[in-house]
């Protein structure tokens, strides 16, 4: 079984002085860094996708910004694939299920952002297109959602999406037990 490490969504607006802060971003970055580490020393593919915004109207990941750009605690380095995607699943016209394909990839490690959107897509994708998913809970991080008069708070946010995710869609884990 050969695996890969897909990072999605690791870029600057969801960290404080981004146009779009998560709850904990830096905490799921570090998580996400022991993860890649983990990746490079074993020679695996990694597999960096960014979320470029093509609606005008988007207030976050808009083209030219510094936004838009990696993290730099989980940025790529020569070698290591990154594609640009601009909707929630990953898969939607990346090119990503070729790059997987072609390495013979059947088992996927997710880790980034957002846990309510793009991981959720992404790993519900994954499932559907036959791989066998590992989503790490602690490399993920997710916003405080509005609906109405009620907030729910990131915490909560990402603890019901990693739970619905968990067992169904693959196997929920953390950073220290996966490496």
């Amino acid at each position: 079984m050969t695996r890969a490490l897909v990072l999605v969504d690791i870029q600057r607006d969801y960290f404080p002085g981004g146009a779009f802060p998560l709850v904990e971003p830096e905490a799921a970055a570090t998580a996400a860094r022991t993860v890649l580490d983990a990746f490079r020393a074993s020679g695996e593919l990694v597999v960096h996708v960014f979320h470029v915004s093509t609606d005008p109207e988007a207030t976050f990941f808009r083209p030219g910004t510094a936004g838009v750009a990696f993290h730099p605690t989980v940025a790529p380095v020569e070698g290591e694939v990154v594609l640009e995607k601009h909707h929630p699943n990953s898969f939607i016209d990346t090119g990503l299920r070729d790059v997987l394909d072609d390495a013979d990839v059947t088992e996927l490690v997710i880790v980034g952002m957002m846990s309510s959107m793009c991981i959720d897509s992404t790993t519900r994708a994954a499932h559907e297109l036959g791989y066998r998913n590992t989503v790490v809970a602690d490399a993920c991080a997710a916003p405080d959602l509005r609906l109405g008069d009620t907030t729910v708070p990131g915490a909560a946010v990402h603890a019901a999406f990693m739970a619905a995710l968990d067992g169904s869609f693959g196997t929920v884990t953390t950073s220290s037990s996966l490496t």
